[in-house]
């Protein structure tokens, strides 16, 4: 169940979000995923990075978030490369270690995937920018845990909250705490007049099914 304090978190990202447009909303001027399907949602949360009062409530968000749900923590690991420097920024909140885990080993020196020691039975938290189909972080995950690390979870920025990326997840065993998600950036986009309180149904239609883009036509 929510707190009134998650609450609160959720809905000042989401409005941080939306003001520099690292979530973008248009759902009569759909994206183009590379998959080809269409969505009226486009998200950069490196933008967060270079807008510095939004940086600061992200970070802030991401160290709270972490001694809330996971106060067992000892490192926390970024995702390459997107939660690289949010792990950086958040450790260092924290006074925390931290390292970050590649795409795929090196091709030179060590080989290494994972950056920054880490010992076998180190309890982490992993640091993620975007959450969609989880099959990423899942990988990270994985990577952890085949040298020994306890994943206790992740901490993301914001997660769509599909379905696909939920059932991954819960199949991997993993838990995930988003800063802010696709539900809460959408009510406060119509609550702000951001997009029209009609296009909320369409937006929540797409995130159910992506696949299905009846949503378009929905006006």
């Amino acid at each position: 169940m929510e707190t009134n304090r998650t609450i609160e978190i959720k809905e000042l990202i989401a409005k941080d979000l939306l003001s520099i447009g690292a979530v973008f909303l248009r759902p009569d001027e759909p994206f183009t995923w590379a998959s080809g399907i269409l969505s009226p949602i486009y998200c950069d949360n490196r933008l967060t990075l270079t807008a510095p009062s939004v940086r600061n409530d992200v970070e802030n968000a991401i160290a709270e978030t972490v001694k809330r749900e996971f106060p067992e923590a000892e490192v926390l690991m970024g995702t390459s490369t997107a939660g690289i420097a949010h792990a950086a920024i958040a450790a260092h909140i924290l006074g925390m270690p931290m390292g970050y885990v590649r795409s795929g080993n090196k091709d030179h020196g060590r080989q290494n995937r994972i950056e920054g020691k880490l010992e076998a039975g180190q309890k982490v938290v992993v640091i993620e920018d975007l959450i969609s189909t989880a099959g990423s972080a899942i990988e990270v995950v994985d990577a952890l845990r085949e040298v020994g690390a306890e994943v206790l979870g992740i901490v993301s920025i914001f997660t769509y909250g599909m379905q696909k990326g939920l059932d991954r997840l819960a199949e991997a065993n993993v838990r995930n705490i988003s800063l802010s998600d696709f539900d809460t950036i959408v009510r406060i986009a119509a609550d702000t007049g951001y997009i029209e309180a009609a296009d909320k149904e369409r937006l929540l239609a797409f995130r159910a099914n992506p696949s299905d883009q009846s949503w378009i036509s929905r006006k």
